[in-house]
């Protein structure tokens, strides 16, 4: 389980946050990148300094083209032509950032905080609870099935990135405040308190109960996509079959044999159908479960 992300961050701030889950926990442990001291370049002549001193070096030039000072002309000529060609260089240069990564996450990771959610912050319990949220939808977003448009794909783009999120804003309050009620308990309970505290026993079990009903949810939306698209792959094999049939029909009636196959190969036909009709009733309960995510 890497780093979480609302997804409402803009994209690529939210990869960056991804692939920096090492840097992210060093930050909240208290480490801070030093600052960058800005670094002085050297100085070059101007763009505008060159381009007044364009035509003073033509008229230079033009001067000393009939004298026999020529040859001067000329090196002056290509000596400015190089100035301004290290120029060009320098202007069509793509400047690197001076900033090291971990100061462009750190910004970022401050400016987010709130927004992104560590492997620090799930205890055991959660994290596997959330692990199998993301198998789930990691299921339906990679399938066939949603790919082509037989599932509502669009929303699904939406709406299963949310549900991560939520669930992972949930897991995470419950695995702080499940750390905080483990501690003041094995700190030992005065009798006086023991009816105080049983209420909130009973409100952590009640989230943990109500949170992983979402994740059941979201998981039978994935074995409904799941049953769609073996369907659908079994569909594909059958539109395969089918258009070798005429070839296998046609060397049945060559060879004499085809009274005793072509009642095995009507079938396929047949199993066609079904296997149309299980993918419809699959894709038909993947929707329904989808409308369960959404109440």
């Amino acid at each position: 389980m890497g780093v979480v992300v609302d997804p409402t961050v803009p994209p690529e701030v939210a990869g960056m946050l991804r692939g920096s889950g090492a840097l992210l926990s060093r930050f909240r442990a208290g480490w801070v990148p030093p600052p960058v001291e800005p670094i002085e370049r050297p100085r070059g002549p101007s763009s505008l300094a060159l381009l007044a001193a364009t035509p003073v070096v033509v008229a230079v030039v033009a001067v000393l083209r009939d004298t026999p000072l020529s040859v001067l002309g000329f090196m002056v000529l290509a000596m400015f032509v190089l100035v301004v060609l290290f120029r060009i260089a320098g202007i069509s240069e793509v400047p690197e950032d001076d900033r090291p990564r971990e100061r462009a996450v750190y910004e970022q990771a401050r400016w987010y905080e709130g927004r992104y959610l560590l492997p620090g912050d799930f205890d055991e319990d959660a994290a596997r609870m959330l692990a199998r949220a993301q198998r789930a939808i990691g299921t339906v977003l990679r399938s066939h099935v949603n790919a082509e448009g037989l599932l509502d794909d669009a929303r699904n783009a939406v709406i299963l990135p949310e549900q991560e999120w939520e669930l992972a804003r949930l897991l995470a309050k419950l695995s702080a405040l499940r750390a905080e009620h483990r501690e003041l308990t094995e700190r030992g309970i005065a009798p006086e308190v023991a009816a105080v505290v049983r209420p909130l026993d009973n409100a952590l079990a009640g989230s943990e109960a109500a949170i992983l009903a979402r994740v059941e949810a979201l998981e039978r939306y994935a074995r409904h996509v799941a049953d769609a698209e073996r369907a659908y792959h079994a569909r594909a094999q059958i539109e395969e079959l089918r258009a070798r049939l005429p070839r296998y029909e046609e060397l049945l009636a060559e060879s004499g044999a085809d009274a005793l196959a072509v009642p095995e190969l009507d079938r396929l036909s047949e199993d066609a159908e079904d296997v149309e009709r299980a993918l419809r009733r699959s894709v038909t309960s993947a929707h329904e479960a989808f409308r369960y995510l959404e109440s």
